[in-house]
This record gives C-alpha cells, structure tokens and sequence, in this order.
C-alpha cells in the first residue's frame, strides 16, 4: 500500500522544503480506495501561521490508481513565516486527521503538524562561502609570531609554554579569569595561510578581536580596537589582503548582547580614562545597560557580573554598531567578509534587522551567520517565534543539529534517526541558507570530536580530571578512525565544513578551556592533514557541493550512501560511508544505480560496476552523468 503522504518526496509535496513567498505548492495525498468520504466529499487541507486564522483547500480527485485514489491541491503562499498544515477528511461521520509522524511521513489521528517555511522571494546568500571549507581561529592558541607588540596591559600572564594547559582554576570567590595568554596573534595567522590554504580553506572565521580583558575576548572592551596582544588594525588589514590573494575571506565574530564591565563602556574597573556606565549617570554610555540599584546591580550575560548586558535596542547602541560608519561598517572597510553573531537568540529582531541593512549594504557577498543551537526555522525565544531564516537577518546558522545527528550516527545511533534529522533541517531551512550552512563537528563551546569518538565521557567529571586525561593510544586511534567517517559527513553534507583548528592535527581537549589548548606545531597529526586535503580536494572537483540537492539512497546497521544532484545538470555524486571496523562490501543494485550509466570513481574501490568495497572507517565517492528519478531513488 503507497503512502498517504510524504512530504520529501515530490510526488507529494512540489517543490521539496521552504519555499518562497508567491511561489505555488503542489500538494497530494493518497487515500484508500476503501474510504469513503461523507460531505464534503474531497478531503481539505489545512493551512496556518501561528496567531493567524486557518485556510481550507479543498483537493480534488486527480486520478484513480490501484488500490488508492490521489487528491490534489495548490497553494501559493501570501506571506513569510512558518506555516502549519494537515490534512482532513470525514468518514462515517468522524473527523480524521492526517499529520506528521515518523518525521515526512503521514499517520490518521496521531502526530504532530507539517511545516512549511516560507521565505522573501529576494532571499540570496552569498555566493563566496559556497563549495568552500571554513577555518574557525581561536586567535590566541592558533600560532604566534615573533612580532613585537606594544600597549599590552600589565595585568596580562603572558605563558611561555606553548604546550601548557590554559588556567582554568577559580580564585578564592569562585571566578576564573581566563587571564592567561599564549600570544597567538593576527601576524602568527597571516604567516599560515600557505598553510591554511593547502587543507583547502577559503573562509577564516576568527573568533574576537576586539580588545578585552580575558582569553577569549568574549568581554568587548572596545569595538573599535584589534586587542593589542593581537598585533593593530592595521595588522587585521593585512591579514585580510593577504588573505585574499590565497582566495580567503575572514569573517569577525560580533558580540553585541553584552559587553565587558572592564572596557570603556562600562569602565567598573577604572582601567580607562573615559566615563563608563558604572562611573557616572551621565555618561554617555549609562543609557546602554539596565541597572536595578546603581550602581552595582545591573543586569548582565547569565547573571556573570563581568558581562554586564546591552539595551540592544537603545538608539545610541544601535547607532554605535549599526549606524553610519559604525562598527560594523568599520571592519568591513578594513576587509572583513561579514559576521558571525554570537547568542543570536538573544539579539532582538529589531536589532538583527538594523544590523541585516547595514551589512548587506556592502553588497550580498557580505555574510551574516548566526549561533543557534536549535532549528533556527522554528526557533523560539523569550516568547517570539524567530524570523533569522526568512530573508530579512541572518544568512544562515551554525549548524549545531547537524553535528549532533553526525555524532549520534558515528557512535552507533540509529541510521533512520541520523537521516530523520538532516533531512529535517534541509526541509525546514530555505535553499540559500542551506547552502552556507556552518558545519562544525568541535567548536570552542564543545569538547573537541577527538574526545567524544575515542575517550571516556567527560560528563559529570571535574576540570581536574578533563586536565589531565589524554587520550590511550587505542582510545587516540579509535577516535581518529571514526573522526574521519565524521569528516566525510562534515564535507559532503549540504553546507560549508568548518574546521575548529587543531583539528585536523589530531589536537584533544575536553570542555572548555582544555577545547582551546594550542596548536601543536611541530607534533601533528600528518596523517589526518592528508585526509583533510584529501576531502578538500574531493570537495573541491565537484560543483555538486556548492549547491547539489541530497538524497539519501541506501543504509543499513553499518553502511549509509546519500547523493547529491543537480537535476538540471543531469549528474550526481554518491558517496558511501562505512562506520564500522570491518570491511564492508556492497552491491550497487541495493541503490538502483543502472549500470549504462556513464559512471566513474571519484575515490574508493568500485569493482565492475556491481560492487563498493569500503574498507574499515572507510568512504567511497562516484559520479553518475545522466542520473534520472528512475536510477537514483529514495529509499
């Protein structure tokens, strides 16, 4: 018996996913034959935005197969948002419900509602990150130079090991101040774009700049200043020139929720000359933050009174960042590609849009990517369904789902929940955000993949113990091998991988600060570099992956193989995964590939046509020319 209905497959739901604002949906769904309708005599489907009234489409009997009648509908949607929709019909005098169960598929009575996101008919997201690879820089522990800098505040632990482990023991009150630093600097990074560009990056993304009193420099002191152990703003202005002549953009990490309470803004610490908010009422400032008693209570980032909050709304603070020739305008003009936000969900639309129009002014190939760790299509905070995807705000998010489903799978989560939840975010998430996804499987929030694939948990264990706990050499190699199967995910998904650096040299670390040891220069891990350039080169050979739909074709308890197509071009890429320690061999028929198609291996062992020998942790990657809904099909 067909299904009733299933939004991934086209013969269901047209076109596949998000779609744009005025531009029409072809719905159907496939009732038994044995069903017969009471009045209305079709069954309706019902759509709606949250806080709006339904609408009622009535479908109508389009034809008559063997076991089941098909009935049909159009819509074409009025406005942007996220739509709800279900379907209904009435049968011996009982209302029935067909809705969302096993994530596309369709149950009678049960389940949840569909979504539809429908976006900005101008929606377009920059073309540059497509296809690319991501580097994400924490600057301080990437590579220092011998560069003399000047300024540097004397209240700074300046670490002369780079092989030791960053502080992260608390004072006497319980406050760890992050700082100590390793030098790592903007003329270190310029020095190692050889480097960078030769594992295929085309996109740094740093984490902050701005001067700030801790390691992380998530504490603006001022927006308008590269941080003096960093090296000047001029030194960022040569970074990104030269960055580009090795085909390499540099996107900013923007902190604008809240900013430090040591800086000239907030001054609590009389570190500068300028009025700060906790100095004085009249300060220019003072308007920025909530004070409840001033001038020591106020209200600051998860209650840490060294981040005192912004009013991001308030006009002044709008303007500093978002107004002509402000912040964002400055680091533009000194090259930066675009922004990525930090806690996006907690900048407020009004702001997100300010901060959209300034950056998009510099024309579309500035980029705008978010931090969201939930599906950012139907995100909700502070009770506001957020509009980040619509076409108004953000270009895309860090992929924060993806890497969780990736991680699941390598550990040997289930195969339809790993293809359940990727194929939820490309459903939900238009095409153009989808395409500049930031796909990270370790970040500087996130103990690093190495750990999680290989080690013992961290979960519920002490900083002393993530200190000094490194990974056996059977934990390092088996986190190693599966790392890679994570890789291949990371690359060949939909989306732009991105490197958290160390990365791809084998550097381990569990939560933070121990996620953010140093790069070992000198003691990587050449054999995982190989493989990174390996995918980089793979990535790079196809256009497929600048922008190619995915399909997934065939898994089962060891082996998964998903394509990505351009129906329009008449090829596809299929690429194989083996996240087992055993060899696995697989016959091509499993996935319908007709064998007079024009096929030709990209990587990996395909023997005659017939069969894919994937080796222990291994991957296959073929080209199929000419592929049609006959030979490339769902599963």
């Amino acid at each position: 018996m067909k299904k009733i209905f299933d939004s991934w497959n086209l013969k269901y739901k047209k076109p596949f996913g998000a779609v744009k604002k005025g531009e029409e949906c072809e719905f159907r769904i496939r009732l038994p034959k044995n069903i017969v309708l009471d009045y209305p005599p079709v069954p309706v489907l019902v759509i709606f935005r949250t806080g709006f009234k339904e609408t009622f489409l009535s479908m109508n009997l389009e034809a008559e197969e063997e076991n089941c009648n098909v009935y049909q509908t159009t819509y074409t949607p009025k406005h942007e948002g996220v739509h709800y929709y279900y379907f209904s019909y009435k049968n011996n005098g009982t209302r029935n419900y067909i809705k969302r169960s096993a994530c596309h598929e369709s149950s009678v009575n049960s389940g949840e509602l569909f979504q539809l996101t429908v976006y900005d008919e101008a929606y377009e997201t920059p073309d540059f990150l497509k296809g690319g690879i991501m580097y994400q820089i924490f600057p301080d522990r990437f590579y220092k130079s011998t560069a003399v800098h000047e300024n540097v505040p004397e209240d700074r632990v300046i670490r002369e090991n780079w092989e030791d482990t960053p502080f992260y023991r608390p004072d006497e009150k319980g406050h760890v101040w992050n700082n100590d630093y390793f030098g790592g600097d903007l003329q270190g990074i310029k020095e190692k774009l050889p480097y960078l560009q030769s594992i295929g990056v085309t996109c740094i993304y740093l984490n902050p700049i701005f001067e700030s009193h801790e390691n992380h420099r998530y504490n603006t002191a001022n927006y308008r200043k590269v941080d003096p152990l960093l090296g000047t703003n001029e030194d960022f202005k040569i970074l990104c020139s030269e960055a580009k002549k090795y085909g390499i953009s540099i996107i900013l990490d923007g902190v604008f929720s809240h900013t430090g309470a040591d800086s000239i803004y907030f001054n609590k610490f009389n570190r500068y000359d300028s009025k700060g908010a906790y100095n004085s009422q009249d300060s220019e400032f003072f308007p920025w933050y909530t004070f409840s008693e001033y001038p020591d209570k106020y209200e600051a980032w998860w209650g840490i009174d060294t981040l005192p909050n912004v009013n991001e709304n308030n006009k002044e603070y709008t303007d500093y960042i978002c107004g002509d020739g402000g912040v964002l305008d400055y680091w533009i003009e000194q090259g930066a590609a675009g922004y990525r936000l930090d806690v996006a969900d907690e900048l407020p639309d009004e702001f997100l849009d300010n901060l959209n129009k300034c950056v998009k002014k510099h024309g579309k190939e500035k980029i705008i990517i978010g931090e969201v760790w939930e599906d950012a299509s139907n995100k909700e905070s502070y009770g506001v369904k957020r509009r980040y995807l619509l076409g108004h705000q953000l270009d895309s998010v860090m992929n924060y789902p993806f890497r969780t489903a990736i991680m699941n799978y390598i550990l040997g989560g289930s195969p339809y929940d790993f293809r359940n939840s990727i194929m939820t975010i490309v459903e939900n998430y238009p095409k153009p955000s989808v395409d500049v996804l930031m796909n990270s499987i370790s970040t500087h929030d996130i103990e690093r993949a190495i750990n999680i694939l290989g080690g013992e948990s961290c979960e519920g264990k002490s900083k002393d113990w993530m200190c000094n706990r490194w990974l056996t050499n059977e934990e390092y190699e088996l986190g190693r091998n599966r790392m890679k199967c994570a890789m291949v995910l990371q690359y060949f998904l939909p989306g732009v991988p991105c490197i958290y650096y160390g990365d791809e040299a084998g550097q381990q670390g569990y939560k933070d600060p121990f996620n953010r040891r140093c790069y070992p220069w000198g003691k990587e891990d050449k054999e995982l570099i190989e493989f990174a350039k390996l995918l980089a080169s793979i990535r790079k050979g196809s256009e497929l992956f600048v922008d190619g739909t995915l399909k997934f074709l065939y898994f089962d308890d060891n082996v998964i193989a998903f394509s990505r197509t351009r129906s329009y071009y008449k090829k596809a890429v299929i690429i194989f995964l083996n996240r087992s320690p055993y060899e696995q061999i697989l016959d091509s028929s499993k996935i319908n590939i007709d064998g007079s198609n024009k096929l030709s291996v990209i990587y990996g062992n395909f023997c005659d046509k017939e069969r894919i020998t994937l080796p222990p942790y291994g991957f296959a990657v073929i080209k199929v020319e000419a592929p049609s809904e006959e030979n490339i099909k769902d599963d």
